[in-house]
């Protein structure tokens, strides 16, 4: 619908639209010279708190307009001059509507048919926090907030080329959810961000109130536990896989930004990984895979010994477990299965209880429920133990989303390796393993880099970290012409270093 020239056609358009909402003002004022024109400011309360602020651009621009002539604020609205106010003009009341939505103030005048959208301060955010999930010990501490467009300004503050591009739209049909996309262009595949395009537009919705929403309707396999977007609060580590050619998605209200294509690797690591030597990243790296067999395995293993294959176990072993359990009336499945439940219980009554008091519930609350049945002869010391180092296991991994996964898929393990043995248990990772090696995250393998090598140097980007001065070549999902990430300068003194030079300069003065 066009705006029309009538200031009070577009009033009542307005006033209908925004009727019964209260926190939308509707302002009428008479500006210029003898207040002779009739002008009208539509915005919302939060976002525009004082009207007449010298300091902000609808201030500025309020002020200008006191004492002109009728005639230079119909040219400065023709012609938008700069150096008074952020402005930009509007054709249409569908596009007026929306800049009002989004925090900015709308300014109407009698007999110029286009509306004029002044940027203000904006909807409340809590502003810049630190990481809470990825907390790490060197690196930045800077973390994303609920405001889309401060999200992407941390990422530019690291990457600041304008190669890196961000491209903005509206998804919900009631929320008008913003949604940017991040990537840079010479590295990006563009099949990539076209497929991930058509999947953001595939679903109309009526609202978007979390990525989480966005990435369960445009991820490939919906029915899998493993997520396949990787998720981050870092903006150090968005900036790292926009470097690697990934592309991140940013959505207002949430403080966390999707990357694709998500790799299972990916996961594995951490941003702290970059800032690390390369011994020491190797070896944490190593700790997390060993930290995920255990979280997954560790119950189904110990089930299937002790009930199929004691003989595998020293005889002192064997009959110290059994003095363990002597006298517990349940089985050591349901034994096993009791128990962690209960620490799943404690858990999530530690996220859930707000401050401290959380904490406190989590530590305080195992011991005690552990010790108690233990006491009662419900459970055997050693099933405490399994449970405590399973649940040790799935904390260490560096995706909270991630380790839910095998969360969950540690209760198929215990039933398996309790019903079937050892068997179950290679029955059950021969279905994981091919269960990830034919997922697909937009396109790519998600045991990339373990089952797509294209390079020699990809080798680099497994398990184990290589030096970052050999770490040359960006992984495959960079454009193959922009596969160099680090070079040695031309200019650069070799090996032969200061004092050969020092001592070749000295001789030739002699």
């Amino acid at each position: 619908m066009k705006i029309y020239e009538s200031l009070k056609e577009n009033e009542t358009y307005i006033r209908g639209r925004c009727a019964d909402c209260a926190d939308i003002f509707i302002r009428e004022m008479k500006l210029g010279e003898g207040k002779k024109v009739d002008c009208l400011m539509v915005y919302l309360e939060v976002t525009v708190s004082n009207m007449m602020l010298d300091d902000s651009a609808l201030g500025k621009l309020i002020n200008h307009f006191w004492e002109v002539s009728p005639e230079k604020i119909g040219e400065f609205m023709e012609v938008n001059s700069v150096g008074i106010a952020d402005v930009k003009k509007l054709e249409t009341m569908e596009e007026a509507m929306a800049a009002l939505l989004a925090g900015n103030a709308i300014f109407f005048m009698d007999g110029f048919d286009k509306a004029m959208k002044i940027a203000s301060k904006g909807y409340p955010s809590l502003g810049v926090g630190t990481a809470e999930s990825e907390k790490v010990l060197r690196g930045s501490k800077e973390g994303f907030s609920d405001s889309v467009k401060l999200n992407s300004a941390l990422v530019r503050k690291r990457l600041k080329d304008t190669r890196m591009k961000v491209v903005e739209q509206q998804i919900g049909a009631r929320s008008g959810t913003m949604v940017q996309i991040l990537y840079i262009e010479d590295l990006v595949h563009e099949k990539l961000l076209e497929e991930l395009k058509e999947r953001m537009n595939a679903y109309e919705i009526d609202g978007i109130l979390d990525s989480g929403m966005l990435e369960q309707l445009t991820e490939d396999n919906w029915c899998s536990p493993f997520p396949q977007f990787q998720t981050t609060e870092r903006p150090d580590r968005a900036a790292q896989e926009l470097l690697n050619g990934k592309v991140a998605v940013l959505c207002d209200n949430s403080p966390e930004a999707l990357i694709v294509p998500g790799s299972f690797n990916g996961f594995m690591e951490s941003s702290e990984d970059w800032y690390h030597r390369f011994e020491m990243a190797s070896f944490l790296r190593v700790l997390r895979y060993l930290a995920l067999l255990a979280a997954t395995l560790l119950p189904g293993l110990y089930l299937a010994v002790i009930r199929f294959h004691t003989q595998i176990l020293p005889a002192n072993l064997i009959l110290s477990f059994a003095e363990a359990r002597e006298g517990v009336p349940f089985s050591s499945v349901v034994e096993l299965v009791f128990l962690e439940l209960a620490f799943e219980l404690i858990r999530e009554a530690g996220v859930r209880i707000p401050g401290s008091l959380g904490n406190a519930i989590g530590i305080v609350g195992g011991l005690i429920v552990g010790q108690a049945a233990v006491e009662a002869n419900l459970v055997s010391p050693i099933v405490v133990m399994i449970v405590a180092l399973t649940a040790l296991g799935s904390m260490v991994l560096p995706n909270e989303e991630f380790a839910a996964a095998f969360r969950l898929l540690k209760y198929c393990f215990l039933f398996l390796g309790g019903y079937l043995g050892i068997f179950g248990i290679v029955l059950g990772g021969y279905f994981t393993v091919a269960h990830l090696a034919g997922l697909l995250s937009f396109g790519s393998p998600y045991l990339v880099p373990f089952v797509k090598k294209e390079r020699v140097h990809d080798v680099g980007d497994g398990i184990l970290r290589l030096p970052l001065r050999k770490r040359r070549i960006r992984p495959v999902y960079a454009r193959r012409e922009e596969s160099v990430r680090l070079k040695k300068r031309v200019n650069v003194r070799g090996k032969m270093g200061f004092s050969a030079e020092r001592e070749r300069e000295q001789g030739r003065g002699t």
